[in-house]
């Protein structure tokens, strides 16, 4: 899965929520106002988000909220979220039809997916390592 501008999105989104909502009801519209994404957009990020169990959204005018605490949402769990059902999980894609003839292409595979898995665990592994939490306190710092 390649990341989108929908990942930040959503990291900004879920800030939003919990930092927002206390004083305000933090809708589509209020989270496109800070974001500068489109609260259409935003809506469909707020239902993956939903779906995914990290936030709860009352329809209308209600406003969303966080549905797990800030120190267990992990950058990792929105960039499941995120994604999640898209057919690619991989954040490399590949050409589709490496040449089979070619010394390079029936070879490029086997050189070259090892090293991109590595690279997909490693960024996988520091994203779980940032929780909304940490992001929340340097934003108020």
């Amino acid at each position: 899965m390649k990341i989108s501008v929908r990942f930040t999105a959503a990291v900004h989104t879920i800030l939003c929520i919990q930092y927002f909502e206390k004083g305000s009801r933090v809708t589509s519209d209020f989270i496109s106002a800070s974001t500068g994404v489109n609260a259409v957009i935003i809506r469909k990020i707020l239902l993956q988000l939903q779906k995914a169990g990290l936030v709860e959204t009352a329809v209308g005018v209600g406003g969303s909220h966080l549905a797990k605490k800030p120190d267990e949402i992990t950058l990792l769990s929105i960039y499941k979220a995120i994604n999640e059902g898209e057919e690619e999980r991989e954040v490399f894609n590949f050409h589709p039809n490496p040449n089979q003839k070619c010394p390079v292409g029936k070879n490029i595979h086997l050189v070259l997916d090892p090293v991109l898995e590595s690279a997909q665990n490693a960024m996988e592994e520091e994203l779980q390592k940032t929780t909304i939490a940490d992001l929340l306190r340097k934003v108020r710092e």
